[in-house]
């Protein structure tokens, strides 16, 4: 029993009556007892929390000082295998320094299944904030019971965001790499692209892969050829063409012909290679480097150069075109006829497949077929790009083949073994490779001397008479002495024989032809005949005038000034002797 004692109110306080100073109260059996347990599990409480707090607070300093930067970088949980980590790649620019490849740094979405609580919620929760993943496919990864599983790679920051905001257990990211290209599609079959994990798929990408990987690199770029000015100018021009003519697709290729070097190289249609997988298949087919094609007239001026070259023809001789070629069960005839004897320059202007395919039987099979592997027409292509297609070379190489290919049917070959051939014919003789990477300016620029000078003369001449009064007119650029030669050819058919709805149109050019630095070849696949242009589908009407235009833009761009077609120099220059046709005063027609 507890008992109390009241002091006296009148009695004065001391400091004994303070509280604390005495017990006042007192206690003992029972509750005394109660009280002492009390305390002491309070005492072992208190301690047990002290531990708990030291342990956190060592983690926590762990986490923080030890791990932060790891924790930082990938969010939450744990870095996948090694296996898995993206190297850098290198950047790749053009001839400029414009950016064309670079890699950028992304997060990718990973998950622990075995830690996922509740795996329905987590893919609902997720497919919420990612709407292009399949909920049905992520719950199903979420429920395999795996350590790791790839939920979706290379976020964008604000899908980083929002998925981490979820802050759902067993859910991490992964710092990766992303390759992206700033120019979208601009130069898609050229560059390629890349897998998810960084490896060349194709293109540039795929050709220099390990060269891309190579950390010996540093932070240097791979330099192009590519003028991203004029790839654009080209582009715009056979976009506005196939939908003009309402083609099926179009490639072309701006090449300098000093050099080898490959300005401007498109295909129609392309893709964006920062996403390869939205695009359709078959718009990552290379027209200009893949696709082989019966070239049609074009190839006239190989055999006009063949002809002049081995001595069997001179400017001034020429050939009865007066009737159609029968020679077995085939007919060879002229699509614009003149019913007569023509000179060399006429043959080519009016683009006779009589006259060259009489022309090419003096020079024979034998000579034709050297001629041509000369010109590395009967040979796979050499550049760097993995998509190169082989030539569809004739077994049998008789007469009926010498004369068919004279003109441009039974050889298919790729734009681009034209563009570089059609380079040897203009400048001097000299074929030199091809290439997609900038030469050295220090290094001399390899080459062979495949014609002499003097056919090389002859032939600029004759290409600047086709577009001054042959079927290459609407070609024509004032100021730039365009050359160039037309080619309609009919695409096989899928039962064997020929479509003849379905062309195959392309131009080729030179400019300037007083000295010639560029070619541009520009194709159209099947073209169809508009009101414009009454009709016809052929190459003088729709691939002739594109890349007229494409000239006119990029001229200016790379430097090419403008001439006086007026100019006595430049007319006796480009003069060419065909009968009736007046010769200019001070020129000499023994030249010839």
């Amino acid at each position: 029993m507890a008992w109390f004692r009241r002091k006296p109110q009148s009695k004065p306080c001391t400091p004994a009556d303070m509280p604390g100073a005495s017990p006042l109260v007192r206690m003992d059996g029972a509750a005394k007892s109660a009280i002492e347990t009390g305390r002491n599990r309070i005492v072992v409480a208190g301690m047990l929390f002290a531990i708990v707090f030291v342990v956190l607070a060592g983690r926590l300093m762990e986490v923080t000082l030890l791990r932060g930067n790891d924790i930082a970088a990938r969010g939450v949980v744990i870095a996948p295998p090694p296996e898995q980590v993206v190297l850098d790649r290198q950047s790749i620019v053009d001839r400029n320094g414009v950016l064309l490849a670079t890699n950028l740094r992304t997060a990718s979405l990973f998950a622990e299944p075995k830690k996922i609580l509740n795996p329905d919620e987590a893919a609902a929760r997720l497919v919420q904030e990612l709407p292009d993943l399949s909920e049905a496919e992520v719950r199903a990864k979420l429920s395999t019971g795996k350590s790791f599983v790839w939920l979706k790679r290379n976020l964008t920051p604000r899908q980083h965001y929002a998925v981490n905001r979820l802050g759902i257990p067993g859910i991490g990211f992964q710092s990766e790499q992303r390759r992206v290209y700033p120019q979208g599609s601009l130069a898609a079959h050229v560059l390629g692209f890349t897998d998810v994990d960084g490896k060349g798929i194709s293109g540039i990408e795929q050709f220099f892969d390990e060269s891309l990987r190579d950390p010996a690199r540093g932070a240097e770029s791979l330099e192009l050829t590519i003028d991203t000015r004029v790839q654009h100018a080209m582009r715009d021009e056979l976009l506005r063409a196939v939908s003009d003519f309402n083609a099926i697709g179009a490639g072309g290729m701006v090449l300098d012909v000093e050099t080898g070097e490959v300005i401007a190289m498109v295909s129609l249609p392309d893709f964006d290679p920062t996403n390869p997988g939205d695009a359709p298949k078959e718009t990552r087919f290379n027209r200009v480097t893949l696709g082989v094609y019966e070239m049609g007239s074009t190839m006239k001026t190989l055999n006009t150069a063949m002809a002049l070259d081995s001595g069997t023809v001179k400017l001034s001789n020429g050939y009865d075109a007066s009737r159609p070629i029968q020679i077995s069960r085939f007919t060879i005839r002229d699509d614009h006829p003149k019913n007569r004897w023509l000179s060399v320059p006429e043959i080519f202007m009016y683009s006779s497949n009589i006259g060259s395919a009489k022309m090419a039987l003096d020079v024979g099979p034998a000579g034709q077929r050297a001629f041509m592997d000369k010109m590395g027409m009967l040979r796979r292509p050499v550049i760097e790009l993995p998509e190169v297609g082989a030539p569809l070379v004739p077994r049998n190489w008789k007469n009926i083949e010498t004369m068919t290919i004279a003109f441009g049917h039974g050889l298919s070959v790729t734009p681009l073994q034209l563009a570089v051939a059609t380079s040897a014919v203009v400048n001097g003789g000299v074929l030199h490779p091809p290439t997609l990477v900038k030469r050295p300016a220090d290094l001399p620029v390899p080459g062979v001397q495949v014609l002499s000078q003097q056919t090389s003369d002859i032939m600029r001449r004759l290409l600047h008479l086709v577009v001054e009064d042959g079927t290459g007119k609407k070609a024509t650029v004032d100021g730039y002495l365009v050359g160039g030669k037309t080619g309609t050819s009919e695409k096989v058919g899928d039962r064997g024989g020929y479509n003849r709805k379905a062309l195959f149109n392309t131009f080729i050019a030179a400019f300037p032809m007083n000295k010639p630095r560029y070619i541009v070849i520009g194709s159209i696949d099947e073209p169809k005949g508009t009101k414009a242009t009454y009709g016809y589908a052929t190459a003088g009407w729709n691939a002739a005038p594109a890349v007229g235009r494409i000239i006119a833009r990029i001229a200016p761009m790379l430097g090419i000034q403008p001439v006086d077609e007026e100019l006595p120099e430049i007319k006796q220059a480009m003069f060419v002797p065909i009968p009736g046709k007046p010769v200019p005063v001070e020129k000499k027609l023994a030249a010839y």
